[in-house]
């Protein structure tokens, strides 16, 4: 009976060292707002999603292996706050759960962090990192970049705009400040995939600033090169922040540059938001620039209330719109060219 006892014992004690030295976290986002977009003269209302966050549910988790070395994973993926769908549907139609956000496999010790599977591209980060509006709701200033109804010169066959698959990514580590990435990913076969790319930069105090440069293998005779510098700075009252990015294509030849000026200006429980954004194109007409509002009244840490407010001028042949409608979904489906495009919202966040 004793030893039965002590048999026991030892198994609990070592359940209790196992489960200390290994993590696993359920975590995720709702968001759902009213909208209305109007690209030229028609308007769509919709009760739609992602307005101050993207809607996400996740698995992430972090086994300690001894010796200063730890294995992490993180299975992330999308849906349609609005309608219950997987993979970020857009619609009343029934969609699988995908894990297209982030699904990823890491080693990290004191050399870093070897990070393999589908992430997110060193070049994306400072388009959302700096602003105001992060990549969401119909202020993002990549709205400037994705342009409805057009060929836009992002997409020239290029799928790493955001994020890549088969993917090796290594991030250094803690450096007094310094930080950045390193990332490859193959096509495997196919094109609009294959990616190289890197990200650098210093966070201390106040000041946060980073540059990144990438490319893709679009097609075989067209590659997608990008560039992008942004930063930010906390005065206490308020943090400025600023983009510069320069996308270009090559066979034919076209270029995009964008700009954002921003700030974030916390007042109470609540943080006001502005930004204005432009973008300009070589090769093509397609210049356009957008000004957006926003105001998020934090309910509680996890909990918050928003507004937001965009309106975009299109020049030439830009199509750009205060948010993306998907063509057919309604009757803001298609932006005409060289039109204005308004958009505004009024939801609600929860993180879980």
């Amino acid at each position: 009976m004793k030893k039965s006892l002590l048999a026991l014992a030892a198994l609990t004690a070592f359940a209790g060292v196992a489960s200390a030295q290994s993590s696993v976290t359920l975590f995720g986002v709702v968001d759902v707002n009213a909208r209305n977009v109007k690209n030229g003269s028609p308007s769509l209302k919709s009760l739609s999603t992602d307005g101050n966050s993207s809607s996400r549910i996740g698995f992430r988790g972090v086994e300690d292996l001894g010796g200063g070395l730890r294995a992490g994973f993180w299975i992330e993926g999308a849906y349609g706050g609005d309608t219950g769908t997987g993979a970020g549907s857009v619609g009343n139609g029934s969609a699988a759960q995908e894990w297209r956000r982030r699904a990823t496999l890491s080693l990290i010790g004191g050399f870093g962090e070897v990070r393999l599977g589908r992430d997110y591209t060193p070049t994306f980060w400072n388009h959302t990192i700096f602003d105001p509006f992060g990549t969401n709701g119909v202020g993002s200033q990549t709205n400037l970049m994705v342009q409805q109804g057009q060929a836009s010169m992002l997409a020239s066959g290029s799928t790493t705009l955001v994020r890549a698959n088969n993917s090796i990514g290594y991030f250094l580590p803690a450096m007094g400040g310094v930080y950045g990435q390193v990332m490859v990913a193959a096509g495997e076969g196919a094109f609009g995939n294959k990616y190289t790319g890197f990200r650098l930069g210093y966070a201390a105090g106040p000041v946060n600033f980073a540059g990144s440069w990438g490319k893709t293998q679009a097609t075989p005779t067209r590659d997608l090169t990008a560039m992008n510098f942004g930063g930010s700075f906390n005065l206490g009252f308020m943090t400025l922040m600023g983009q510069w990015h320069k996308y270009k294509v090559d066979a034919p030849s076209v270029d995009q540059t964008n700009i954002l000026i921003g700030a974030n200006v916390p007042v109470g429980k609540g943080t006001f938001k502005v930004s204005y954004g432009k973008a300009s194109s070589t090769g093509v007409t397609r210049d356009a620039t957008q000004i957006a509002l926003g105001y998020v009244h934090d309910l509680s840490k996890r909990t918050a209330l928003y507004t937001h407010f965009a309106k975009i001028s299109n020049e030439g042949n830009a199509a750009a719109g205060a948010r993306f409608v998907a063509s057919g979904s309604g009757p803001a489906g298609l932006m005409p060219t060289g039109r204005d495009s308004t958009g505004y919202e009024f939801g609600v966040r929860h993180s879980f």
